[in-house]
Order: C-alpha cells, then sequence, then structure tokens
C-alpha cells in the first residue's frame, strides 16, 4: 500500500506537459491527499518520524488540508508532545470546522489530558452530524465523559442514543446500567446489565472488574445472595488489585 501511495504521489506530481493548466494548479489537491494517506500509513505503523515527513509535504502543498494538520496532532500525541498536538487540532478544526472526526479526536485527546469539559464540548460537537459513521461511538465516549463531571441526566442521555444506533455496544449498556443503579431505577438497569451478560454469555465479550461489581450491586438489590456471591468470587478471582474489588471488600464488612 505504501508502494502503491509513493507512486501515485510521484504520477501526481510529474503530470502531462500537454496539458495547458500547471500540474500544480490542477493536482495539488489530490498531490496533498496522497501525501495525508501516507502519513497516515506511516503512523498506522509506528513510523511517526515519516508520518510527519508526509504530513508536512501534504501542508505544504495545501495549507488547508485538514486531514494532515489531524495527522500531526495525532503524532505529537503519541510522541508525548501535549501542546504541539493540540495546536494541530486546533488547526484541524480551523480548517475544517464541522468535521465530526476533526471534532471527536480533540476531544478524545482532551478527554485523555483529564479536561473533562471542554472534552464535553467538543465530543458533543461530534455527535452532530447524522452521517458520521462513528456516531454511535461519539455518543458513548460523550456519556463516559459526562458521567467524570457528574452530569447523570446527560450521560443517560448519550448512552441511550448510542444505543439507539447501534444496541450492541457494550460499554454502553454497561455504563447506562451503572448510571440507572444511581439513579434507583433498579428494573431499567437490570435490563440492560441482561443485555451485557448476555453479550458475555455468547462470548462476545468478558466480563471487567465494573460489569462484576455492577452484578454484585444488581443482585443483592433483587435479593439474590448466591447470585451476589458469585459475582464477588469472580471479581476477586479476576481483579483482586482493582478498585471495585476494594468497595466489594469493605461492602461484606
Amino acid at each position: 500500500m505504501k508502494g502503491y501511495l509513493i507512486i501515485l504521489i510521484s504520477l501526481i506530481i510529474s503530470g502531462c506537459a500537454s496539458q495547458e493548466v500547471t500540474t500544480s494548479e490542477q493536482n495539488a489537491p489530490q498531490a496533498s491527499q496522497a501525501y495525508s494517506s501516507l502519513g497516515m500509513q506511516y503512523l498506522s505503523s509506528g513510523d511517526t518520524a515519516n508520518a510527519k515527513v508526509a504530513f508536512q509535504r501534504a501542508i505544504a502543498i495545501n495549507s488547508d488540508g485538514a486531514e494532515a494538520y489531524n495527522g500531526l496532532a495525532m503524532v505529537f500525541q503519541i510522541e508525548d508532545e501535549p501542546e504541539l498536538a493540540e495546536s494541530y487540532f486546533q488547526k484541524a478544526i480551523s480548517a475544517e470546522p464541522d468535521s465530526a472526526m476533526m471534532h471527536n479526536n480533540y476531544g478524545a485527546f482532551l478527554f485523555s489530558l483529564e479536561r473533562y469539559s471542554q472534552a464535553c464540548k467538543e465530543l458533543a460537537r461530534a455527535t452532530e452530524d447524522p452521517f458520521y459513521n462513528q456516531r454511535s461511538q461519539a455518543f458513548e465516549n460523550l456519556g463516559r465523559c459526562y458521567l467524570l463531571i457528574e452530569r447523570l441526566d446527560a450521560a443517560e442521555h448519550a448512552f441511550k442514543r448510542s444505543l439507539k444506533l447501534n444496541p450492541n455496544r457494550p460499554t454502553a449498556l454497561l455504563q447506562l446500567s451503572d448510571v440507572l443503579i444511581q439513579k434507583d431505577e433498579l428494573e431499567a438497569s437490570v435490563s440492560y446489565f441482561e443485555q451485557f451478560r448476555a453479550m458475555v454469555d455468547d462470548k462476545r465479550v468478558q466480563h471487567s472488574a465494573q460489569s462484576l461489581w455492577l452484578g454484585v450491586q444488581i443482585s443483592r438489590l433483587q435479593n439474590l445472595g448466591v447470585n451476589a456471591a458469585t459475582y464477588g468470587l469472580i471479581l476477586k478471582n479476576m481483579f483482586p488489585e482493582s478498585e471495585e474489588y476494594r468497595q466489594y471488600k469493605e461492602s461484606t464488612l
């Protein structure tokens, strides 16, 4: 694939001598896109040095190329250069302000820096595009973000929107069940937890410390002591160092 892109770039830049319009005028958008694609190939293989060269070349050809700015932002995020990463995320959004992908990537970056209020705003922008092919994921990310700033109602809404778009998202199912427990809505919480548990039974997903601790809490509220003890035992065996197991132990004292 990389070889093909290199050849494509060569062909785009060389052009045809008989054309009246200059090669740079006619082929600059294609050349810039090709370099951006090449940069993403390098980035996906972990070669950040060559990725930077390709993205910089794309920008030199077309300074309005949001994809290249976004690529450089991700490079610098990987290289632990948060100030540079943020500046390029902002350039990407400035170049393409309505791009759900750009807002989602910037929001995820801010989330990683624990700047949750700002992250939520960017992730909310990402959910606005009804044609964004990762919209369900964006709503799930937004719900997780709202949880961390203690906006339970907003988190509930975001997780429900995520599941409306894709009912087979285990994280959204689990998080929504947890939110509903916190809101004392046991019946609704059980419904979502059972959907998650069905995915575990079908081996499409595995239990986590969070899901096992949630299973304990739900079982206790249903007065199902044996089920609660079973979840607790699995939690002890699988995640003995987890915060959830610490909470479980404290709850049994």
